[in-house]
């Protein structure tokens, strides 16, 4: 069996394994951890170790489908990464006061500033596509 063989059988399998891809993004992550260990970059690991994946992303170097499956099910479980965040509330009930008040309203009056943002960017940039080949098909 060749090299190159081995190279497909193994992709298939990933592909298929939704474990396997879980490893994966968990081996992302924890290479993003060590890179910023040991250049000493100011982000979190996580965050490197996904710079690491869009790099392979965008080179072809990795398949979307070589992670699809392990990411889908990261995403469905999401609710479980938030289990800390809930926890850290009930360790502090000042969060529930007046505090926890001014935190929500910075939180949503952000969420609706990028909301606002992004869709008042994104109208204007289909509404220039679209009169662009309006244009270009009056050109013609």
């Amino acid at each position: 069996m060749t090299i190159q063989h081995s190279k497909i059988i193994l992709r298939r399998f990933c592909r298929s394994s939704r474990m396997l891809q879980i490893v994966l993004i968990l081996g992302f992550w924890l290479a993003g951890e060590g890179i910023v260990q040991v250049i000493g970059l100011p982000i979190p690991g996580a965050v490197a170790g996904l710079f690491i994946v869009l790099a392979l992303l965008i080179s072809k170097r990795l398949s979307l489908r070589t992670v699809r499956l392990g990411a889908r099910w990261f995403l469905a479980e999401m609710l479980l990464f938030f289990v800390p965040a809930v926890l850290a509330i009930l360790n502090h009930p000042e969060f529930l006061g007046l505090l926890g008040l001014k935190i929500l309203t910075v939180i949503v009056g952000s969420t609706l500033t990028v909301m606002v943002i992004t869709s008042a960017v994104i109208d204007l940039w289909f509404r220039w596509a679209v009169s662009r080949r309006e244009y270009d098909n009056a050109q013609k």
